[in-house]
């Protein structure tokens, strides 16, 4: 009898003694536990964040952070390796249809106080593009004297004559004049970037109707490629060297961007597709 009591004195001591370490393992285990799982929530957070702003910038006229657009869209390179622009790029507003985007003729008032419009020293030119029709532009050649005369001496030799709009984005922009036709090409030299990210003053803003040169990664890369903007893209001041506002035409802009059929993100049109710039017309 004793020996049975001891027994089972020592099966219930040694039951004690487990129960004691499980509970000692819980008092471990439920902390982490608890610690596994919200450290879970928080990354499950941040990966659908970032999907969600991913795909916020993925569209072409979808709705973009500022953020998104100075990283998608910028940007107008002069080579494709932008390739998120993007991500491309929306406009400032996110949509085309923006506080800006009704507008299909130059509107003073947009860059009124910005600096003189009716200045004397305005170049007109007019860009023939083959089945849409003219665009007439203004170039400011007291603001941007390099990129004015470039422009126009590149036009008066018909260098322009026969090439492309390349790259086209709905809700941003138009970009041409790439010999190459696909976005690495140029004329025979480059010129300075005028813009106040290179040191140059320069208070054109990049609105709808804007032109400015498109460049490279060098700020002193742009050549013969232009874009004009179809929606305000004011992020874009003092990193591109505008030079000039349409000042008819605009109609033609957004229907050569409602036409354009991108083949990537980045607003690259199949060469049997691009719109082709007849000639550029230097007015007298």
């Amino acid at each position: 009898m004793k020996k049975e009591n001891r027994k089972m004195a020592q099966e219930r001591r040694a039951k004690e003694r487990r129960a004691q370490e499980r509970m000692r393992y819980m008092r471990i285990l439920v902390p982490v536990l608890l610690a596994a799982v919200v450290a879970a929530c928080v990354i499950c957070g941040f990966v659908f964040s970032g999907k969600n702003e991913r795909n916020a910038g993925s569209g072409q006229t979808g709705s973009t952070s500022e953020d998104t657009k100075r990283k998608e869209a910028s940007d107008v390179t002069t080579e494709d390796t932008a390739g998120a622009a993007a991500d491309a790029a929306g406009s400032s507003s996110g949509s085309k249809a923006s506080s800006a985007g009704q507008i299909t003729e130059f509107d003073a008032s947009a860059v009124r106080g910005c600096y003189d419009i009716s200045g004397d020293d305005l170049t007109y030119v007019q860009i023939n593009v083959k089945d849409y029709g003219t665009i007439t532009a203004a170039l400011d050649k007291t603001i941007a004297p390099i990129s004015v005369e470039n422009f126009v001496s590149l036009a008066e030799q018909g260098f322009y004559d026969g090439l492309t709009f390349h790259r086209i984005i709905d809700g941003f922009m138009i970009q041409g004049g790439d010999p190459n036709g696909n976005g690495t090409g140029g004329s025979e030299k480059t010129i300075r970037g005028e813009f106040s990210g290179n040191q140059v003053d320069n208070p054109i803003t990049h609105v709808r109707g804007a032109v400015s040169m498109a460049r490279s990664q060098d700020p002193d890369s742009a050549s013969s490629q232009f874009f004009i903007v179809q929606s305000d893209s004011n992020y874009l001041d003092g990193q591109y060297a505008g030079f000039g506002y349409v000042t008819d035409g605009m109609d033609i802009v957004d229907q050569i961007c409602k036409d354009a059929r991108p083949t990537d993100g980045n607003g690259s049109i199949a060469p049997e597709n691009q719109p082709v710039i007849e000639s550029v017309v230097v007015l007298p």
